[in-house]
């Protein structure tokens, strides 16, 4: 893609429109839309006997409110570009789902499947001492969390690597999120993405003016989606889909082709052969092509394009059957690409609220690791003891037995998984009320992602006044 066409261009262009629908004092556009810092470092490791260079970057976007919040990619074809857009669209999103972090993103240029785990562990630990040393590594300033090509191990990593660098920091395991139960994590972390992607659909069908201009029946149950990548996003929104909502999955599409089956794929064995052979060519329950790209323009009625951005370009944009389109991954539709689909009344639910599940639950994550209290240990046994009352009470009233799996739901105490789940569902339907409010009552605001955007700026906008910047 050439620099006139670039992802953080499209990202320029998709706040500049939003920012033409405002009324703000002269400058304050630009001062929210550009990046604040960005860090790059060249780091070296001995590994193998010789010495290795790797480059990477850490971009601020915004620090208004702290901390700055954003993953850490891994990827061989990573550059500052994509750090930078990537950067501003947390800003954003953060501000479009009322969430205190300003917004940031990390990368390494380098392909993990390249090294042993432990030689990814020692150039881990390096890239996170440079963070730390220049202020791009802190519970109060700077905190990221697994992306592509990361996990929760590698934040565990850069978190114990931190502790041991600020030793007397009694917050030190909140300098990251994505992080494994045992270790400060949160329980629904892993799903987080996912899930809100779920939760986002859900609410998007229950508004029936937005659904109405789908052409779509009521209800989601039978909906035939076309899934684009099944990593940890696109494997959790197509099972919670298939399993509680009763979509169809019909079409998956990895890097060697896509998996094709009318009736729907079974996601769980799918992800489990994506898993031992790397891709989806010779699953048994779907019929292969090598041709993934033309997947994208099957017949379906939701399309989730759930891996990388630009994926869906001004050439195939014209030819994209689906009604819905959910950007599940960051960035998949560009600027042009959006004004196609937008032209040809395709409905586009944004990035910056569809795929805010992460940065929702890792904001949980990091309150808990302040906190220093797991979600629901203080009320559990005292809801198991009121719900227990009350059950026994309606039985008493009825004469009538509570059924046993209805019994044994009702009594149970919430957990953290519950609460986490509570909370991202909440967040979700506040952030598409306003949305689908604004979009439906300004005739100026052609599309959600424009919604989304004028709210989030709004928001900034608002933090800089205050702040009297």
């Amino acid at each position: 893609m050439s620099s006139d066409h670039s992802f953080l261009n499209d990202v320029n262009q998709m706040f500049s429109d939003a920012a033409q629908l405002m009324s703000m004092e002269e400058g304050l556009a630009n001062k929210i839309n550009v990046c604040n810092a960005s860090y790059i470092t060249r780091l070296g490791v001995r590994l193998r006997g010789k010495m290795y260079t790797f480059e990477g970057w850490r971009s601020v976007h915004s620090n208004h409110p702290s901390p700055a919040k954003g993953g850490i990619r891994y990827a061989p074809y990573a550059d500052l570009d994509e750090v930078e857009a990537l950067a501003a669209l947390m800003t954003y999103k953060c501000a479009l789902m009322d969430i205190p972090f300003g917004g940031s993103k990390g990368a390494l240029k380098i392909d993990p499947s390249e090294w042993e785990p432990h030689e990814l562990e020692r150039i881990t630990r390096r890239f996170a001492q440079e963070l730390a040393r220049h202020d791009f590594l802190s519970p109060s300033q700077n905190v990221p969390a697994p992306d592509v090509g990361t996990n929760e191990t590698t934040m565990i990593w850069i978190a114990d690597e931190y502790r041991r660098m600020k030793s007397g920091d009694i917050n030190a395991l909140a300098c990251v999120t994505g992080k494994p139960l045992a270790m400060g994590g949160i329980e629904g972390r892993i799903e987080a993405t996912g899930r809100g992607v779920q939760y986002g659909i859900q609410e998007f069908f229950r508004h029936p003016q937005d659904l109405a201009r789908t052409g779509l029946p009521d209800g989601l149950s039978g909906r035939t989606v076309v899934i684009q990548g099944l990593g940890n996003v696109g494997y959790h929104a197509a099972k919670f889909l298939s399993l509680e909502d009763g979509c169809r999955i019909i079409a998956v599409i990895e890097r060697d082709g896509v998996v094709r089956n009318p009736d729907g794929l079974d996601i769980d064995a799918l992800k489990a052969h994506v898993t031992a052979t790397g891709g989806v060519a010779g699953f048994a329950g779907g019929t292969h092509d090598a041709d993934g790209k033309a997947a994208l323009t099957d017949a379906c009625d939701i399309l989730i394009p759930a891996a990388l951005e630009s994926v869906i370009t001004k050439d195939n944009a014209p030819h994209v059957k689906a009604r819905l389109i959910v950007e599940a991954a960051n960035g998949p539709i560009t600027y042009d690409a959006n004004t196609i689909l937008r032209d040809r009344g395709i409905v586009v639910i944004p990035d910056l609220f569809a795929n805010a599940g992460g940065v929702t639950v890792s904001y949980f994550e990091w309150v808990k690791n302040l906190t220093h209290i797991p979600f629901g240990l203080m009320e559990r046994r005292r809801d198991e003891r009121g719900h227990r009352v009350l059950t026994q009470s309606i039985e008493h009233m009825t004469g009538r037995s509570f059924p046993t799996e209805t019994a044994q739901e009702l009594m149970s105490g919430t957990r953290e998984i519950d609460l986490v789940r509570s909370g991202l569902d909440d967040k979700i339907r506040s952030a598409y009320a306003e949305m689908s409010m604004l979009w439906n009552s300004n005739p100026e605001i052609p599309d959600l992602r424009t919604a989304a955007y004028v709210i989030a700026v709004r928001r900034l906008a608002e933090i800089y006044k205050a702040l009297g910047i």
